[in-house]
Formats: structure tokens, C-alpha cells, sequence
């Protein structure tokens, strides 16, 4: 795409093919090449083998074309390159920490080339999706994750970085496997490991004070005590648990308002949820501190919980047993029953599922469930696709096209015998990890609150149109992600300055809020890159930009373009 100025001027001319092509020709010949291949897998490797030496390319493919790819470059087809990663591995992306960098964390931070990081993902690899310990291999998940940062909610590719926290590894294939890149010793526990965290944290919140950092894969025995710890002391969050807990918060308003339900009747919903870890757990709270926001007490929102993991339903008599987190929702009564048993019962309203155990959800169980509920809501969670509890074909099969469905990882529409076709959505969190980020990063918040997961699962449910909900869909089209981010960023946004935690924001900016944000968001608009660096719209807000905030956050989106490199310094870029 250089024009023969550049060339000359940067000594290219003779060193490329001489026939120029620009940003969208470029696009279709990667599209080309990428949707004549049908492994899954091979598709992630071309698409992060582009990201490697042409992010522009990258990220502009991603907003383009983000129904396609974000299967692809995130879930279902990331756990397979999580295994494969040491087999793939090209070349560095993001930052590795381990036990023999003690002492040295803080000095490290300084190899990382970018001033200017806002968000950190970080994962030890001890749990990643439902693939269990995959150590260091489990970097493809914060790779994977802040690809969708910088499509979806617009943050600038600069301002990201992922990092694996190597506390080595108990998977017995990778200690012997010569050729797997993280240190290939049994995982640190105890005193050990939360220093090496305690570090990490301290070392890069020294060279970065504002940073969000969010916990990704964090094994459940650790991963609710490292969000216990850090949560109200600095600007972190923990996608698992928290970011799921608001995308199935979303899915379920949605769920009720295609019910014709009100959506303040939370508290009326009978929950059962398969799986007691931290992902169960997570979502279970924030479900029940919406309750307590709709107007519940906290004793009328514990009633409606029914917890299931292995040994059954959580029971209070074991209660010495259970994390204090799990023993909240542990019944007094039918303690150690059964799936099947808990719902014939107690027979719920709502099904959820984050086991990572496929196919647990058999045909007794969803038709059961059908015959006491004329809608039921079916939410098989977990990732990849093999993991899922159960098919969408089979939820709709099974209660001949009633239940309103959503998933973890994405499938196809379903037609019954009958030609009714039903569309099935995706509960992904991809939906309002994005967003949040971004609203926490622009507004200069300490913390994330459980009010602000509350108003991101708000923006995300009102996102979703009635025609969208008369089709089957709680969720919207992923094409339309940008937008909602830029709502969920909003409302997060709005939240943070209620509360006085909108220390980078004034009244102006407040005033309006949906320009301004808008404006901070990466864009791919070349004729955007040169009127924001022209009026000075990266770094201050005056009365233009103020009138017009939708525009102006709009015009800071992060909109991969390709800029001229000899014109670089004149547009102070």
C-alpha cells in the first residue's frame, strides 16, 4: 500500500511489487485464501500468522468480519490452539512472568516497548475454557482475548498486553514434552504462588498505575481468592466470574423479556445450575445481587438458587467442605441430590450450565424440565463446542422448540421435523468484557463495582431487539458489537461518575457521555486519524467535540487504516 513517495523516502522502491494495493484490496485476498480453508484450526493459525506481521490488516478483518471470526480467533477454535500453542509457537507475543523472574518483576515490566498499556489479561493457564492445565500453552486465551479488545471495544492494539503468570504445571504430558515453552516443573501452591501474583500485580500497577487487569482461566481453587484480594484495592476483574456472571445476567433479562416477563421478576425465577466452581458460583452471585438490586432480600435471592456439582446439591451440613462462597448457596434441606431429582423437585425455570462436562444435560432432564415450564430457558455454557452440557439441537428437539436457548460456544440454526427453524445465540462475554473495559480505562475508575457489572448486563439486555427476541435470539448479532460495547462503556461510565470513581472525567465530557466515549474508540477512518490528531481531540476535550460527543467518542475507536509513514511526525500520531 506504499504510494512511491513512501517508497522513496523509506528506501522501499524495488523492494516490493510494484503494483500498490490499498487497505480493502488487501482484505479480500486474505478472505480469499482464508474461506478456501476448512480446518478451524488452519483458520486461526493463517489469521494470527497476519496478526504477526500485519496488525492493521488484523484488527481491520476482525471489525469487518466478526461473525466469522471470532469463532476462530477466540472460542470454540482457541482450546485447540491453547494445545497446539508450543507446536505453533512463531514468534513472541505479550509477556511471560515465572518463579525464576522473583525480584525482577518490576525491571521486566520496563522490556515491554508501550508506555501507554490499559488493559492486562492475565492467565497462570492452570484452567483454560474446559481443557483443565495447559501451564504456559494457555497464553493463546489472553491473545485471544484482547484481539476482541481492540475489534470489539476499540482500545488501541498498543494499549493491550498479554501475559502468561508461569507458575509451572501438574498436566503430566506437558513435563514431558520436550518441546513445551513454560518451565516444566509441578505448580507452585500456597505462600509461593500468591507472592509470585502479589508481584506481578505490584510490578505492573508501578509501571502502569491505572491498568485494568483481568484474571482469565484461574483455577476455581484460586481464582475467587485472588478476586476476594485484589477486587476493592486496585482496577482488576475476573472474566470468569464476574464476566460471565454478567453476560448470563444479560442473557436472562433478555430470556424474560421474550417471555413477555417482566424483567425486574428475577426474584421469581427458580435457578439450577450445573456446577459449583468458580464459574457456577460467579454467576450465581451476580444473579443474586441483581435480585437484590430489583428490590429482594438477600435470604428471598439465596432461595432461588439450586446448586448442583458432582457429589450433588451443595449441602449445608458439609458446609466445612465448601469454599465461603459455595456454602452461600448450600441447601438445608435434600443436600447431595441429584441433577434429575433436583428438577423433578424443585422444577426451575431457568437452566444453567458451566460444568465443561459435555452432553450432562440428557433427554429425561430437559424433557422434565419442559413439562413443568412452558418456556423453559436453557443456558449449556461451558467451552469448546464438545464441552457444552448440551446441543441446541438437542434443547430444541427435546422441548419441541419451547425452551429459548443460549450457549457458550456458537451453533448452527435447527430445524425440526415440523420446518420450524429456530436461531440459537451465542452467551459469550465478548458481549461486555470489551465494553467494560473500555468504560473503566476512559473514566479513570479505582475499581470495577458488582453495580457496574449490573448496568453492563442492563446495557447489554436493552441492546437486543423485540424482532431479535421474536426470533429466538437474547443475545444480538455479534456484527453489532462495536455498538454494544460502546453502550455497556457508556453505562459503566455512568455508574463510575454516580459513585465519584470518574476521576478522568468532567462535567463536559459527562454531559455527553455517548460522544465522548464513542470518540475514544479505536477506528479504522484514516480521514478520523487526521482530524483528531489535527484538533488535538486525543489528549483534550473542548465545546466542538462536546456538542457532538456520539461523533467524537466514535472518532477515537481504535479503526485499523493504514497511516502514511512519511506524514507520520507532521500529524503527530
Amino acid at each position: 500500500a506504499f504510494k512511491l513517495g513512501e517508497r522513496d523516502r523509506l528506501r522501499f522502491r524495488g523492494l516490493l511489487p510494484p503494483r500498490r494495493m490499498n487497505l480493502a484490496q488487501q482484505e479480500k485476498r486474505f478472505l480469499n485464501v482464508f474461506r478456501a480453508e476448512t480446518s478451524p484450526i488452519r483458520k486461526h493459525i493463517m489469521i494470527e500468522d497476519l496478526h504477526d506481521r500485519n496488525e492493521t490488516l488484523y484488527h481491520r478483518i476482525l471489525i469487518d468480519h466478526m461473525e466469522e471470526m471470532a469463532p476462530i480467533v477466540y472460542t470454540p477454535t482457541v482450546g485447540q490452539a491453547c494445545k497446539e500453542f508450543a507446536k505453533q509457537y512463531r514468534r513472541p507475543r505479550g509477556m511471560y512472568f515465572c518463579a525464576e523472574d522473583r525480584g525482577h518483576m518490576a525491571a521486566m515490566t520496563y522490556n515491554w516497548p508501550n508506555e501507554d498499556v490499559h488493559v492486562i489479561v492475565v492467565t497462570d493457564g492452570s484452567r483454560i475454557l474446559g481443557l483443565g492445565d495447559l501451564g504456559a500453552n494457555g497464553m493463546g486465551i489472553p491473545i485471544g482475548k484482547l484481539s476482541l479488545y481492540c475489534a470489539a471495544g476499540g482500545i488501541a492494539p498498543h494499549r493491550v498486553l498479554p501475559v502468561v503468570l508461569d507458575c509451572g504445571t501438574d498436566n503430566e504430558e506437558l513435563l514431558k514434552d520436550p518441546n513445551y515453552i513454560g518451565m516444566p516443573v509441578r505448580r507452585l501452591h500456597g505462600w509461593e504462588y500468591y507472592q509470585l501474583v502479589e508481584e506481578f500485580m505490584d510490578a505492573v500497577r508501578f509501571r502502569w498505575p491505572n491498568v485494568l487487569v483481568q484474571f482469565e482461566d484461574f483455577s476455581s481453587d484460586k481464582a475467587q481468592i485472588l478476586l476476594n484480594k485484589y477486587r476493592d484495592k486496585v482496577l482488576t476483574f475476573n472474566d470468569d466470574i464476574q464476566g460471565t456472571g454478567a453476560t448470563t445476567l444479560a442473557g436472562v433479562l433478555g430470556a424474560l423479556r421474550a417471555k413477555g416477563e417482566d424483567v425486574t421478576s428475577l426474584g421469581k425465577q427458580r435457578f439450577l445450575i450445573a456446577g459449583a466452581g468458580s464459574a457456577g458460583i460467579g454467576v450465581a452471585q451476580v444473579l443474586m445481587q441483581a435480585m437484590i438490586e430489583q428490590g429482594c432480600t438477600e435470604e428471598e435471592s439465596r432461595e432461588t438458587f439450586f446448586i448442583v456439582d458432582h457429589n450433588g446439591l451443595l449441602d449445608a451440613a458439609k458446609s466445612s467442605e465448601l469454599s465461603p462462597e459455595q456454602a452461600i448457596f448450600a441447601r438445608n434441606t435434600d443436600g447431595g441430590m441429584s441433577l434429575i431429582e433436583t428438577m423433578k423437585k424443585y422444577k426451575p425455570t431457568i437452566l444453567l450450565g458451566l460444568t465443561a462436562v459435555g452432553e450432562l444435560f440428557t433427554k429425561d432432564l430437559i424433557s422434565e424440565m419442559a413439562l413443568n415450564c412452558e418456556r423453559p430457558i436453557i443456558f449449556p455454557l461451558s467451552n469448546p463446542t464438545h464441552k457444552a452440557e448440551c446441543t441446541a439441537e438437542q434443547a430444541y428437539e427435546w422441548t419441541d422448540g419451547k425452551c429459548i436457548f443460549a450457549s457458550g460456544s456458537p451453533f448452527d440454526p435447527v430445524t425440526l421435523k415440523d420446518g420450524r427453524t429456530f436461531y440459537p445465540t451465542q452467551c459469550n462475554n465478548m458481549f461486555v468484557f470489551p465494553g467494560l473495559g473500555l468504560g473503566v480505562t476512559l473514566c479513570g475508575a479505582q475499581t470495577v463495582t458488582d453495580k457496574m457489572l449490573y448496568v453492563a448486563a442492563e446495557a447489554l439486555a436493552n441492546h437486543v431487539s423485540d424482532e431479535e427476541l421474536q426470533s429466538g435470539k437474547v443475545f444480538p448479532n455479534v456484527g453489532t458489537i462495536r455498538d454494544v460495547s460502546h453502550k455497556v462503556a457508556c453505562a459503566v461510565v455512568r455508574e463510575a461518575a454516580r459513585t465519584g470513581q470518574a476521576s478522568k472525567l468532567g462535567e463536559k465530557e459527562l454531559n455527553d457521555l455517548e460522544t465522548f466515549v464513542r470518540s475514544k474508540m479505536y477506528e479504522s477512518s484514516m480521514a478520523v486519524v487526521r482530524e483528531a490528531a489535527r484538533t488535538g481531540q486525543a489528549s483534550k476535550l473542548g465545546a466542538k467535540e462536546l456538542n457532538d460527543l456520539e461523533t467524537f467518542v466514535r472518532s477515537k475507536m481504535y479503526d485499523p487504516v493504514y497511516v502514511p509513514l512519511v506524514e507520520k511526525r507532521a500529524l503527530n500520531l
